[in-house]
C-alpha cells in the first residue's frame, strides 16, 4: 500500500492545527507539538514548523509552496466555511469542461499562503484513452 500525503510549513503548528480544525472541519490526529498530524474527510495532511529543517513557509519565501486540492461532495460549502475563518478567497466555484466531464472547482489562500483548490470530481480515476 502506499499513501501520499502533504506536510506543509508553518509558523505555528499549534495555530494552524486551530485554524484548519475551524476552518475546514479537519480533525486532529496526532500532535508532536512542532509537527501535527490532520484529518479531512479521511485524507491525512501534516503541519510542520521548519525550523532546521532546510525548508520555509510561504510568507518567508513570498510565494505559495504547496498547492493543495481538495475534492468533497459539496465544494460550495467547505469553499464558504474557509473563506468565514479568514480565507482569501482566490476564486469562487465555477464550472471546468475536462477531459473527466464537468468539474466544479475554485480557491483560496489559507492564512499561511497555502494554495488550496476545492472541486467535486477528481481526476485521480481518469485514464486518458
Amino acid at each position: 500500500m502506499t499513501v501520499v500525503s502533504v506536510m506543509m510549513a508553518v509558523p505555528d503548528a499549534g495555530e494552524a492545527s486551530a485554524w484548519y480544525q475551524r476552518a475546514l472541519g479537519a480533525t486532529e490526529r496526532w500532535n508532536l507539538g512542532s509537527v501535527i498530524g490532520l484529518d479531512l474527510g479521511g485524507a491525512p495532511f501534516f503541519v510542520a514548523e521548519p525550523a532546521n529543517n532546510r525548508w520555509d513557509t510561504p510568507a518567508t519565501l513570498g510565494s505559495t509552496t504547496t498547492r493543495i486540492e481538495v475534492f468533497t461532495d459539496d465544494p460550495d460549502a467547505l469553499l464558504t466555511r474557509a473563506a468565514a475563518a479568514g480565507a482569501e478567497y482566490h476564486d469562487p466555484i465555477r464550472a471546468h469542461d475536462t477531459l473527466w466531464g464537468e468539474h466544479r472547482q475554485g480557491g483560496f489562500f489559507d492564512p499561511y499562503g497555502h494554495l488550496w483548490l476545492v472541486g467535486d470530481k477528481s481526476p485521480i480515476e481518469y485514464r486518458q484513452p
